[in-house]
């Protein structure tokens, strides 16, 4: 790739920044992000049903407080946060309050118990939820260049792209820390081969042992010495700016669960090529960064997580909360066909949420803040 440092190129961080969050940004459009892309959310009201039971649990754990927050984190149009507080028991309902963090404007109609705010409230007790947010926090990419190098990737409105200066500083001591890029130089990790298929845990460093370390991308085979061009266009994310949003999110609140839900991969197994793209009226498309669709990478959830953490697959956690997606028996066809027809649908829509290579592999991170971590089942990472 062409190397610059000037003129008419900003790096993926601030290019990102403009583009979706701008005064002409992607996530500024009136149709709204439901418009070009769908998550847990809509495909299924299963799934704020199940983040409902979760807001009881936290509610549980809190001994039942006075008011009960709920903050939904890059609410889009407000769809989780409405959903949430309708599948509440009444009398936690009567105790909730919603806030949707969105920089979009508040949609006309919205429940008027929900605060639209531009930030998370400070300080608040209850549930801090982030559905796929932190995939579209900004951040600069980095690719390894002929010489073995690891530099910034710069990049034009058109998203033609051109390597600009090495990378240095807080973002060179991350990649080393969460993701080295094999094949330059004091990298601790060997030149990728062919995937051998998923990591196992034993093959992960410890402290970044979940159950769910597999969640994505092949584990790496063995290489021979270090060969810089066997480097070259490597790349990776610097997530450094989603390790800060995640915990400025976590400190807002006083007591309660913090969960973060996303596209994920972790240590052992990051993409050897990155995972920047977009999405447009429903499709991926190359990312370019004028407005026009929506820019998003994977997430290193492992290297958000804080003391006290825990990661676990989508799948691991809607299970635990009642999500299933078990066929009905066919008993009931013969006694109540209506309650089999709904029961059928439900279980067609669970087995989406749960569906293994789908979202059913997305990562969940749960961070407890003052009480001990509510949700059932699962392991912790050993720490």
């Amino acid at each position: 790739m062409k190397r610059e440092s000037a003129g008419g190129v900003r790096g993926w961080r601030p290019a990102t920044e403009e583009a979706l969050y701008g005064p002409s940004g992607f996530y500024r459009r009136p149709e709204g992000p439901a418009g070009h892309f769908r998550t847990s959310v809509h495909a299924s009201p299963l799934f704020a049903g199940a983040v409902a039971r979760l807001l009881c649990l936290v509610d549980e754990a809190l001994a039942h407080p006075a008011e009960l927050a709920f903050v939904d984190m890059g609410a889009g149009r407000g769809e989780l946060v409405t959903g949430v507080l309708k599948a509440l028991p009444a009398e936690v309902a009567s105790r909730a309050r919603g806030y949707a963090v969105e920089r979009a404007a508040r949609p006309a109609g919205l429940d008027h118990r929900i605060e639209w705010l531009p930030a998370p409230p400070a300080d608040v007790t209850g549930l801090l939820f982030a559905n796929e947010w932190l995939d579209n926090v900004p951040l600069d990419v980095a690719e390894v260049d002929a010489e073995g190098t690891a530099r910034l990737v710069l990049v034009r409105e058109d998203g033609t792209e051109v390597l600009g200066e090495p990378v240095a500083g807080a973002e060179a001591e991350w990649l080393a820390r969460w993701w080295p890029l094999a094949g330059t130089p004091g990298s601790p990790l060997p030149l990728p081969e062919a995937p051998d298929g998923p990591p196992t845990p034993e093959d992960l460093p410890e402290e970044v042992r979940p159950p769910a370390a597999g969640l994505q991308g092949p584990a790496q085979g063995l290489h021979g010495p270090y060969d810089p061009h066997a480097g070259e266009g490597l790349r990776a994310e610097i997530g450094l700016p989603r390790d800060a949003a995640w915990a400025a999110a976590v400190a807002s609140l006083g007591r309660g669960l913090a969960v973060a839900v996303d596209y994920a991969h972790f240590a052992g197994a990051r993409p050897p090529f990155g995972t920047l793209t977009g999405f447009k009226d429903g499709r991926e498309t190359a990312p370019v960064p004028d407005g026009s669709c929506d820019i998003t990478a994977h997430v290193a959830l492992d290297a958000c997580a804080l003391p006290g953490a825990r990661l676990l697959s989508q799948r691991e956690a809607l299970g635990a909360l009642g999500v299933s997606g078990e066929r009905p028996s066919l008993a009931l066809a013969s006694t109540d066909p209506t309650a089999y027809v709904r029961a059928l649908a439900g279980a067609g829509e669970a087995a989406e949420l749960t569906a293994r290579g789908g979202l059913g592999d997305f990562g969940w991170l749960l961070q407890p803040v003052g009480i001990p971590d509510p949700l059932p089942g699962g392991e912790r990472p050993s720490t």
